[in-house]
């Protein structure tokens, strides 16, 4: 019994202990399953992410160090009428610093900042204070960028950007203005045909390192330069011109001065000085006064330069002749309860007497015989209160008031040119009339070939006769001897006119204006000049102004090689210079 009982509980046990280590069997297979199982899914995984999603890892790989970066076009060309330069774009690059890869410490640090003209201490100072990338100033020529390339300094970024250049520096500055840096025209030429000049930029994509260097180039577009543009300026005459109203400025201690030159042929303006002047490479500091383009911004009363165009319509309109005599004694008219004046009082007067004398009475009482509507209708066909004939920046219409709003004393002073505004530009254009045979042609900027028709304002008769006047003008008995030059015929007006203030007209301020054209005889150029408050004793336009015309005339035409006449000379005056207004 005893024995039985000791076999049963031994198989008891035998089975228990076999019970027990299949459970530890099933166990261990369930804990290797799992791990098989962790393996094969970490091996998955790897398989995948090589062989699967590798573009995309790659993709974000590039990504990391990848950058687009800006490819500048070069601004076009401004060039005279023969080609000269007169504002080109200059390649160059701009240094940026990335200071969390800089290393100041670096050996060549010392050389790096001595090539771009540094002390290494307060380069260091500056590159250690800044929290972001960030340029330094100035641009660097394109040898300097190598030098500065092969120090192999860590966190430099160079970009390539243009720097616009002016080679003739003031003598076309108030014309052709300027651009920002971005090269974008801010005033002048450079504005007004801004989206001509401008490229169009182009772009890269590149790989760079953990230094910032660029060690490869995906993809680019290039960039397209702007395009060339040729004016009908001549720099020859420019510099003339420039130098003749900057000497007038300091002669006559002026608040400023400017000039134009016109082929009346064509309309081709071929000089457009202004003075003060500004250095256009050198624009930290503009003053205001000295970038404005006097010869299309300024509006002024032009004075008798405008009692030609009042006497031409009398003359098409059959009221007088150069002949009819017209009594200006005794040198003072009262219209409307206000007096006009001569200079000097004169007497009876023929119509050619009365321009050549620059009689205010005798135009007044030529005006007060026509219509206001058929003055006012000459003067806008002139462009006189009208869109300025060439389309910059700043240019001004002037101002004419409608003929309805006339009273006899608006027409009577209106005659002699007060009461009204122009531009010197403007009646640069209006002259070209008396040049030509009556027509008006429009100015341009831009080169034109072959001579050009104009619009009829006056009968071919009428400018023939107001020209034969205008050169009695400039002789001993005119208010303009100093207009002539030796070797040519001269014909022209001068105008003086008093500076509008509040209440009235300055006593003490003037604008000197002369506007003529050479040779008489066969007209070619119109050179038109405007001295603003000359200070220096004189400031009638015959003293002033007409010296000026006589000296951009006399050196243009000897740089164009016109052959003088040895005839012709220089016929001084004994009278005093003046003139009505």
């Amino acid at each position: 019994m005893s024995q039985s009982r000791a076999q049963a509980t031994t198989a008891a046990v035998k089975a228990g202990q076999i019970l027990t280590w299949r459970a530890t069997a099933g166990r261990s297979r369930f804990v290797l399953f799992c791990l098989m199982a962790a393996l094969l899914a970490v091996l998955i995984r790897a398989f995948v992410l090589q062989h699967l999603h590798v573009e995309q890892w790659q993709k974000r790989a590039e990504n990391r160090y990848e950058r687009i970066r800006e490819l500048p076009a070069a601004r076009g060309r401004l060039l005279d009428r023969h080609g000269a330069v007169i504002a080109v774009s200059i390649p160059e690059n701009r240094l940026g610093i990335v200071p969390t890869l800089f290393r100041v410490e670096h050996p060549k640090f010392p050389e790096f900042a001595r090539l771009l003209n540094q002390k290494p201490a307060d380069l260091k100072r500056r590159i250690l204070s800044a929290k972001r990338f960030f340029y330094l100033p100035g641009g660097l020529s394109l040898d300097l960028t190598d030098r500065i390339r092969a120090l192999g300094l860590p966190g430099i970024e160079v970009e390539q950007e243009f720097h616009r250049h002016y080679p003739l520096g003031e003598t076309f500055a108030n014309l052709i203005g300027f651009t920002d840096v971005d090269e974008r025209g801010q005033e002048g030429l450079e504005r007004a045909f801004d989206s001509a000049l401008r490229g169009r930029a182009g772009v890269e994509r590149v790989l760079v390192d953990r230094r910032n260097q660029v060690f490869g180039q995906k993809q680019a577009q290039s960039a397209n330069p702007g395009g060339d543009l040729q004016l009908s300026l001549d720099a020859n005459l420019q510099a003339i011109t420039h130098m003749a109203v900057s000497q007038a400025l300091q002669t006559h201690r002026a608040k400023g001065a400017a000039a134009v030159m016109v082929d009346i042929r064509t309309g081709e303006i071929l000089a457009m000085a202004n003075a003060p002047s500004f250095n256009p490479n050198a624009r930290a500091r503009l003053d205001p006064n000295r970038v404005r383009n006097r010869a299309v911004a300024d509006s002024f009363e032009p004075g008798s330069t405008l009692k030609p165009f009042v006497i031409a319509a009398a003359l098409d309109a059959g009221q007088i002749r150069p002949a009819t005599k017209i009594q200006t004694a005794p040198g003072a008219m009262t219209i409307s309860g206000r007096t006009i004046r001569d200079a000097h009082a004169h007497g009876l007067l023929t119509v050619t007497e009365i321009l050549q004398k620059s009689s205010n009475i005798g135009t007044a009482k030529i005006a007060l015989d026509l219509s206001s509507q058929l003055i006012y209708d000459r003067y806008r066909s002139l462009g006189f209160g009208a869109a300025s004939p060439v389309s910059l920046p700043g240019a001004v219409s002037g101002r004419l008031r409608p003929w309805q709003s006339w009273v006899p004393i608006d027409k009577a002073t209106i005659s002699y040119g007060h009461g009204i505004a122009v531009s010197l530009v403007q009646v640069a254009r209006a002259y070209t009339v008396f040049a030509r045979q009556g027509d008006l042609v429009d100015l341009t900027l831009q080169p034109v070939k072959g001579p050009v028709e104009g619009e009829t304002i006056f009968s071919p008769q009428t400018a023939r006769e107001i020209r034969q006047m205008l050169e009695l003008a400039t002789g001993p008995g005119g208010t303009a001897p100093k207009a002539q030059i030796p070797g040519f015929r001269v014909a022209g007006k001068t105008g003086t006119a008093h500076k509008p203030e509040a209440g009235g007209y300055s006593k003490s301020r003037y604008i000197a204006s002369f506007v003529g054209f050479v040779p008489a005889d066969v007209p070619r150029y119109v050179i038109a000049v405007m001295v603003d408050e000359p200070s220096a004793g004189k400031h009638y336009g015959g003293d002033v102004a007409a010296p000026v015309f006589a000296q951009i005339a006399s050196e243009s035409l000897r740089r164009l090689q016109m052959s003088p006449d040895p005839r012709i000379r220089v016929v001084p005056s004994t009278a005093p210079i003046g003139e009505g207004t």
